[in-house]
């Protein structure tokens, strides 16, 4: 990947330069609401975003959606946005993903080769691009000027409609919707939904890569049963579902979306790149005694022949399902499903299963973690799903042997068919990388980096998270990025520690407000802990318990002290090696990863000097002394992931028990754990401390020997830089940010080595992942959401470039408002 650092061009890019508000002012006015506006009002530069490929295949067609509010742009923005790839003008379209009625971001498709990365510049446009095709299309008609007879209509003509909401004498062959439905269609393929009691999805085969849709059905029959110039309706839908329909399973059979009061359809897109339509059915009964709505988005996007499913109910239903018809004579296809959770995987049929004898693949594809089992009926092959916040989120996908010829296909083997449904899932689990930087950032990240810039930056971290979500990780809450409920988890308790490490610095009531309002809510007065399961001996849980002993120490509350000497007692008790390191978690017996070093020893530790007269400072040690043994590399220096001491896991060598790489955000854990542990050793235990003060001796320079020399930030995988897939990750690069900056703050380091070294971490920070928006909130990006070992996650280099990289995680954020404050401390101290 290239630098990057701007240069004087990079300056003449931004808009304009916005001076930093000073953080030393005392305001009840939020940092984020202080932060001058960063939008571009006139004409110019928006973005760069450079575009890399993670797969072994081209990616050609790749989707690309920017949102307004990550290119730093007001939602709504109006004014027309070109991208040039070199000297040449892209095809782009401003869009509505979310169907809410207001154009929210640009849609534009590009090819990126293996090993390639692309180069893009994004600005204001006094026009759209010329000349281009339409690729996409979505339509709904039905018929004026004739009249009902009973469930027929009767004369009139067809007439497109954005919406529709269906007569009630409507039913299937009424003959007053053209073709039954609302359809959708790219370049390569088309569908339709039956707007009727069927609920069917049909295919359309496409014998050209025009758009075919508004003269499918004119003649107000069904004629496109047979073959045209066009191509034809390929499927026989039956009783079943047809092509990646939706349903509910009753334990036996998929109940189709039959029973409902009233549908209303419409099309939210018709574009030349990106076309979707919603589909409301409301007083949907799919079983007795069970009422909800049911609002259904479909899109495709241009150069695929993939749609995407969006269906969320009104009310709690489990058992939805996506599904395929089940033709006799064709061959069942299921993708892998031993990997990760947060990958895609799929099952499908192939055969010569279309009304012209043709082979037909279908396949449905969804994440692993959201998919329950894959089953069938007399009718379909069936994917029971679990909904996260009430919403299913799935592809279904259709290929014709007689499809039109392009540089997509056909595809008219099962072979053939099969290494498509792995690219595709592929393509879903890892999307293109990408490096987006806007001119609003540019314009305030380019600021001296001062003791002030740095605390101000932790600031307004702080306040958009608190706007964003930090409130709703209290018991009770929603965790939206992993949409599910807020737990009692190490999350928590880093985000509200990162909240208390600032409000000692910068105090504000709201920040003290969030750390009681959620620690608060899961401590009861009989000192239990919401959703705390002690039983579970999982190590991630004890590291909230270190806010939950700071609250302690200030306020006295006896539930506080009940809660920690719970969590205590779950370390007493803890199963451990055989060297006494604490497994980490009993549903990974005998394991040690570095990610438990971080959760459950700086607690011991704190829990230990607080409680107990005399310390068992040798208990804390001895962890550390393990983790040194068994997971350091003497070639490297660097640190494995983990160590299987029964050496039985997939992902352990034979021979060592070790995990294969090293993963950055593990040092991570590592790192912080050795500034934030001696924090609670005191200082007359000279010869622990020592051992302690060694470890950040030996560990620092090697962290530092593999800080990115462009960017000062670090890889995902630490020692392959540029490789395929591996990227820059900002949750690993806070936590050595924090660890050098707070090494330097407590004298563990010395500062003739490491000063530059921490600036240089911090800028990259600010250069390679804040992002600006036009409300004055701030976004980090590039976070690796997750990633563990077992259950499918085997340990592997692709394993860790296929989990998801999100913004704003909260093991990004919380050492992001750290790290600040300590560079704060470390500049204010050389001013």
């Amino acid at each position: 990947m290239s630098k990057r650092t701007p240069s004087l061009s990079a300056l003449a890019f931004a808009l304009t330069a916005a001076t930093l508000t000073a953080c030393g002012e005392k305001t009840a006015e939020s940092a984020a609401e202080k932060a001058p506006a960063a939008v571009a009002e006139k004409p110019g530069a928006i973005a760069t975003l450079e575009l890399s490929n993670p797969s072994d295949f081209p990616r050609l067609d790749e989707a690309v959606y920017l949102s307004f509010y990550e290119l730093g742009l007001k939602h709504g923005f109006a004014s027309p946005i070109a991208v040039w790839n070199q000297s040449q003008q892209i095809p782009v379209q401003t869009i509505d993903k979310n169907a809410d009625g207001e154009k929210d971001g640009i849609l534009f498709t590009v090819d990126v080769a293996v090993d390639e990365t692309v180069k893009l510049r994004i600005a204001e446009a006094d026009a759209a691009a010329e000349n281009t095709a339409k690729r996409t299309q979505a339509e709904i008609s039905r018929k004026v000027g004739g009249e009902w007879k009973e469930r027929e209509y009767l004369g009139g003509s067809f007439e497109n409609v954005s919406v529709l909401d269906v007569p009630k004498e409507h039913t299937d062959h009424s003959w007053y919707i053209r073709y039954e439905g609302p359809g959708i269609e790219s370049d390569l393929v088309g569908y339709r939904v039956y707007l009727d009691w069927r609920n069917g999805f049909d295919i359309f085969g496409k014998s050209t890569q025009q758009p075919v849709l508004q003269n499918v059905g004119q003649d107000g029959f069904d004629s496109y049963h047979e073959p045209a110039d066009w191509g034809m309706d390929i499927l026989k839908v039956g009783s079943a579902v047809g092509v990646g329909g939706y349903g509910f399973w009753d334990g036996e059979k998929v109940i189709r979306v039959s029973d409902v009061q009233d549908w209303r359809a419409e099309i939210t897109e018709n574009g030349d790149l990106y076309s979707a339509f919603k589909i409301d059915y409301l007083g949907w009964k799919p079983v007795e005694g069970v009422q909800t709505d049911l609002s259904a988005q479909l899109s495709m996007h241009a150069g695929s022949r993939l749609v995407e499913v969006n269906a969320k109910t009104s009310s709690e239903l489990d058992n939805m399902i996506a599904g395929i018809v089940n033709h006799p004579g064709t061959e069942l296809i299921v993708g892998d499903t031993d990997i990760t959770g947060h990958a895609y995987t799929y099952i499908g049929t192939y055969g010569p299963q279309s009304l012209d004898g043709a082979n037909l693949g279908m396949a449905v594809l969804a994440k692993r973690k959201a998919i329950d089992e894959f089953t069938k009926d007399e009718h379909n092959q069936v994917a029971i799903l679990k909904p996260a916040d009430k919403e299913i989120q799935y592809y279904f996908v259709a290929a014709w042997a007689n499809e039109v010829e392009s540089r997509h296909g056909p595809i008219t083997t099962k072979a053939e068919f099969e290494t498509y449904l792995k690219q595709e899932a592929e393509k879903l689990t890892m999307p293109l990388r990408q490096r987006l930087t806007t001119a609003a950032s540019l314009a305030e990240t380019q600021q001296p980096l001062t003791a002030e810039a740095a605390l101000t930056w932790s600031k307004r971290l702080a306040d958009s998270e608190l706007k964003r979500k930090t409130l709703d990780y209290r018991f009770g809450g929603f965790d939206h990025i992993r949409k599910r409920p807020s737990y009692f988890e190490y999350t928590t308790g880093m985000v509200m520690q990162a909240y208390d490490e600032l409000n000692q610095v910068a105090p504000e009531a709201r920040y003290a407000d969030a750390v009681q309002t959620v620690m608060g809510s899961f401590v009861n007065e009989d000192g239990s802990i919401n959703g705390y399961v002690q039983s579970k001996y999982n190590i991630d849980s004890i590291r909230a318990g270190t806010m939950l002993l700071r609250m302690y120490e200030r306020n006295r509350d006896e539930s506080y002290k009940k809660a920690v000497d719970t969590l205590f007692e779950q370390l007493e008790h803890h199963p451990r090696t055989s060297a006494g390191a604490f497994w980490h978690k009993k549903i990974y017996p005998h394991q040690v990863w570095l990610d438990g070093v971080y959760m459950g020893i700086p607690f011991l530790a704190q829990y230990e000097q607080m409680m107990h007269e005399e310390p068992n400072v040798d208990e804390v040690l001895a962890e550390f002394k393990v983790v040194r043994d068994k997971l350091r590399d003497p070639d490297t220096g660097l640190y494995y992931h983990a160590w299987d001491e029964a050496r039985e896991q997939v992902w352990a060598d034979k021979e060592t028990g070790l995990s294969a790489y090293h993963w950055g955000r593990g040092m991570g854990w590592l790192a912080m754990a050795l500034v934030d542990v001696l924090d609670y050793i005191p200082e007359e235990n000279t010869e622990q401390r020592q051992y302690f003060l060694d470890m950040i001796a030996e560990i620092a320079p090697v962290i530092e020997k593999y800080q990115d020399p462009a960017t000062g930030t670090w890889w995902q995988i630490m020692d392959k830089p540029g490789a395929r897939g591996n990227y820059l990750e900002s949750s690993a690069s806070t936590m050595y940010t924090y660890f050098f900056a707070k090494a330097l703050n407590q004298g563990y380091l010395p500062e003739d080595q490491y000063l530059e070294t921490a600036k240089k971490a911090y800028q990259g920070l600010l250069d390679e992942f804040v992002q600006v928006h036009a409300d004055g909130t701030i976004t980090v990006t590039d976070m690796c959401q997750v990633a563990g070992l077992g259950y499918g996650r085997d340990g592997s280099y692709k394993y860790y470039m296929s989990e998801p990289i999100y913004d704003d995680d909260p093991k990004g954020t919380a050492p992001f408002i750290t790290s600040g404050v300590e560079m704060y401390k470390l500049l204010k101290s050389k001013s």
